[in-house]
């Protein structure tokens, strides 16, 4: 899939669209980890450092299809997933000052057997071969089980649909940039139990979390980006212990015009659960994302992006996930 996205943005820049100079940017991606049980505790996807202005009001929808895919028989756990799903997320962000922000997300997800087996193949065939979990369930549709011995951890149901945990966020901008210093805000998180835990949307706890979201323009084209995260999840899911999860990322956006610009995008997740005895629970996830965003209208903004599992950890990410949202700005 990542050539796919390749040919895709180099698509768009051939088409002639002319440079302008001193275009303010769009942010890294608001990704998460798509991974379908990491998903479980909180999630702080992507944000810039910038904060909106007193008074303006964000809404944003965001569509990700996910491709999920594992087979392992070792000696703690069984392992059998293999299914999409598609997490819809409308984002609401409201500029209380111009230093501090407030905003939630309400998460809705559905899980089937997908439509990219096919693409996912060719790709693979055609590069890296077809991948080992891919070959044992070539067979099988849809499948998501994870059992402990003969108690069930995880059973999601197919065609099953439901609303996940909401998630409440807080942005201070400690630092505006300077032409020395980048911009810095102070994040913070809190998740509610909302999701229906029967069909794995929710982990039917609390989370929080805190982070540090910076940002610097290194010439008129060229911004970087960085968030380092923690989270702190509560309880326990499905039996098992969980322990503090470290996330982060760094991206460089590339500023073709001031409506327009790609991205390319690294994430870290580390684990929130341990002691598992497999490598879809224990082990972090490394990812990499590619995407582009384009201003339609002054205050609508379009993003498509991306999200390829690197295998630097093998057998803990989602296959490869797909995003589109739309972001609606109402000025003050």
């Amino acid at each position: 899939m990542r050539q796919i996205l390749l040919s895709f943005c180099s698509l768009v820049v051939l088409c002639g669209i002319p440079l302008s100079l001193g275009a303010e940017g769009f942010g890294p991606f608001p990704v998460r980890n798509f991974q379908a049980l990491d998903q479980l505790v909180l999630g702080m996807p992507g944000d810039r450092a910038t904060v909106l202005r007193q008074g303006d009001f964000d809404l944003r929808l965001e569509a990700a299809n996910t491709a999920s895919i594992a087979r392992n028989s070792e000696a703690q756990a069984e392992v059998t997933m293999k299914f999409e799903t598609v997490r819809v997320g409308l984002f609401l962000r409201y500029g209380l000052t111009d230093r501090l922000e407030i905003g939630m997300e309400i998460p809705a997800l559905h899980r089937y057997g997908g439509f990219m087996e096919g693409p996912i193949k060719g790709v693979e065939n055609a590069t890296t071969g077809l991948s080992p979990p891919r070959k044992a369930l070539g067979n099988t549709s849809y499948a998501f089980n994870i059992s402990n011995g003969e108690r069930t951890l995880f059973k999601g149901s197919e065609g099953a649909t439901g609303l996940g945990d909401l998630s409440f966020f807080g942005k201070y901008q400690l630092l505006k940039e300077t032409s020395v210093l980048p911009a810095m805000s102070l994040r913070v998180a809190v998740k509610a139990p909302t999701g229906d835990t029967a069909e794995v949307f929710g982990s039917g706890h609390p989370d929080a979390g805190v982070g540090l979201a910076l940002e610097k323009t290194l010439t008129d084209h060229w911004i970087v980006y960085v968030n380092v995260n923690g989270v702190f999840p509560t309880g326990r899911i499905a039996g098992l212990g969980l322990q503090p999860v470290v996330s982060g990322l760094a991206a460089i956006e590339y500023l073709w015009t001031e409506n327009f610009s790609i991205t390319a995008q690294f994430d870290y997740y580390s684990p929130p659960f341990h002691g598992t005895g497999t490598r879809v629970l224990d082990k972090g996830v490394t990812e990499s994302v590619l995407g582009v965003s384009y201003r339609i209208l002054p205050g609508l903004l379009w993003q498509l992006y991306g999200v390829e599992n690197l295998d630097f950890i093998t057998g803990s990410a989602a296959d490869f996930t797909i995003s589109t949202l739309l972001t609606y700005r109402f000025r003050s």
